[in-house]
């Protein structure tokens, strides 16, 4: 277990593997925490150094008041990779943390060498949908609408499953200003400007059975950069690299072998 405190903010994160292997950083999704990518991680290859972290409001990281604006999430994993020293890495984000991603990619080109943009988009949803969800979250919290989420997020197979509690239990105990911040960051952010100016090897991933971010979504998102690369995972919701781990992992590490070469630098 590994705190830093950037700036005031106390964030949680865990750096695995080789210290000169290829970094490749993971941003995690609303509601969930570095948990998302146990999965992931374990079917990848030796060699790899991975970091792993709380964005702000979630797991063990501080939760500050809401709302949260877009820009300090992507300064807060801007801060932890310079604090850490980590440079030319492989971001992979998921819905918001595919946001958060492309954030950091447009104004820190030199952190970023390529990105994985899995199960989200250069804008998810509408201003007023997510405002409408900040109130009912600071409200009510996050139970009344927990099993439409879980809905959104897994295909009917996955849902039962045993493992689907787990996961339910995982955004209802997300902190209601953490989770509330959040949301009002995804209200605020409209990056199909900056995201289509991006360049390098970018993988688009989306489930075939996402209700939050539609393959049709992710797609229009990963068309805006030239030459990225779009992968459908059928039989898969929202959060791929858990209800279909095999084929999601088998995606990242034939995208880190294309990397062989490309955008090397720093």
């Amino acid at each position: 277990m590994e705190m830093v405190n950037l700036d005031g903010l106390n964030l949680h994160y865990a750096l695995e593997g080789a210290a000169e292997g290829l970094p490749v950083v993971f941003a995690n999704s609303l509601g969930t925490d570095l948990r998302l990518w146990d999965k992931t991680i374990a079917r990848l290859p030796a060699g790899l150094r991975i970091l792993r972290y709380d964005m702000r409001g979630h797991g063990l990281s501080d939760a500050p008041k809401a709302p949260y604006a877009m820009g300090a999430l992507v300064r807060d994993l801007e801060a932890l990779m310079e604090h850490l020293q980590i440079t030319n890495a492989v971001v992979v984000g998921l819905s918001i943390g595919g946001m958060v991603a492309q954030g950091l990619a447009v104004k820190r080109p030199d952190l970023v060498r390529a990105l994985v943009l899995s199960n989200t988009a250069a804008k998810i949803g509408t201003k007023e949908q997510w405002l409408e969800r900040v109130a009912a979250v600071q409200a009510g919290g996050i139970e009344p609408f927990a099993d439409a989420t879980i809905e959104r997020w897994f295909a009917p197979g996955f849902r039962q499953s045993p493992e689907c509690a787990a996961w339910r239990n995982m955004v209802v105990r997300t902190p209601r200003e953490g989770y509330a911040g959040c949301v009002a960051a995804l209200a605020g952010t409209d990056f199909y400007t900056p995201t289509s100016g991006l360049r390098l090897p970018v993988l688009g991933i989306a489930g075939g059975e996402d209700k939050s971010t539609p393959p049709d979504l992710v797609r229009e998102t990963i068309d805006l950069i030239p030459g990225a690369r779009f992968e459908l995972i059928q039989a898969s919701g929202h959060l791929s690299c858990v209800d279909q781990p095999d084929i999601y992992a088998r995606l990242l590490r034939g995208f880190f072998d294309s990397l062989n070469g490309v955008g090397q630098g720093a």
